[in-house]
């Protein structure tokens, strides 16, 4: 058998991939399915996390849950429209007040469409460590140099100034581990913050799995950035993204209601 060259395979893959169907959803649709798929990968801690939506590319307003509703019963008609200071545009609900330090996060970052806030058990332990989060598996490539590290606590971050000190610790990156705290995502797609949350997740949870075993041996970077430069591709995105989403439709066609 003849050995190919691996960026010819690649070149191969992502020609044929373009044809694959990832769905038809609307942005509303797929925030709201997004909750879901949170709920589901165990990002759920009450009212302890946000998703929020850019309307447009170059919208002030986001759209995301009023306050009280969780990603458990999250749907198109649960959604609310804020603008970047948080008041409600039309008939729309409060929002969670949580959701002010996304604004900072939109008005510094142009690439962003989309930010996910949780505090699921293994980040939200990772982040009592100190430490930030390792790339030592593949599954964790996808946030290869890509996640930053908030080392302090800034308190509970409702107001202005964490917001402020989220974006600038956040930087370029589309994830930061946030100390004492839990995780934030911020995607040039709903698809894409949403992934990047589950993947934190399971990375934090291999993470504290080999720690206890001994020290952690991360991946030769030049691997890394070839595995997420693949994984990060739009096209295998919305197909993960959509493998989810139809599981959670399988459970609960209303979210799209």
């Amino acid at each position: 058998m003849k050995i190919q060259e691996k960026n010819q395979i690649a070149s191969q893959v992502n020609q044929e991939m373009g044809a694959l169907n990832t769905g038809s959803w609307t942005e509303r649709e797929k925030l709201a399915l997004a909750c879901r798929i949170l709920f589901d990968e165990g990002h759920w801690r009450g009212l302890a996390g946000q998703i929020t939506a850019r309307l447009s590319p170059d919208a002030t307003d986001m759209l995301t849950l009023g306050f009280g509703v969780g990603f458990d019963e999250a749907c198109v008609s649960s959604l609310v429209q804020v603008d970047q200071r948080l008041q409600p545009l039309g008939r729309s609900d409060m929002p969670n007040p949580g959701v002010r330090f996304h604004a900072w996060i939109y008005a510094n970052r142009p690439d962003v469409h989309a930010i996910v806030h949780t505090h699921p058990p293994a980040c939200a332990a990772l982040s009592m460590t100190g430490e930030p989060l390792a790339v030592a598996h593949m599954d964790a490539t996808p946030l290869f140099d890509d996640c930053a590290f908030l080392p302090e606590w800034p308190g509970l971050p409702i107001g202005d100034e964490e917001g402020q000190i989220i974006s600038q610790a956040m930087g370029s990156k589309h994830a930061i581990l946030l100390a004492h705290h839990g995780l934030l995502t911020a995607g040039r797609s709903i698809e894409e913050a949403c992934l990047l949350a589950v993947w934190m997740e399971h990375a934090a949870q291999m993470q504290l799995s080999a720690r206890a075993m001994g020290p952690i041996k991360q991946i030769a970077p030049e691997l890394a950035r070839e595995s997420r430069d693949f994984l990060r591709k739009p096209k295998v995105l919305a197909l993960s993204f959509a493998n989810f989403a139809r599981r959670v439709l399988r459970a609960d066609g209303r979210v799209l209601l």
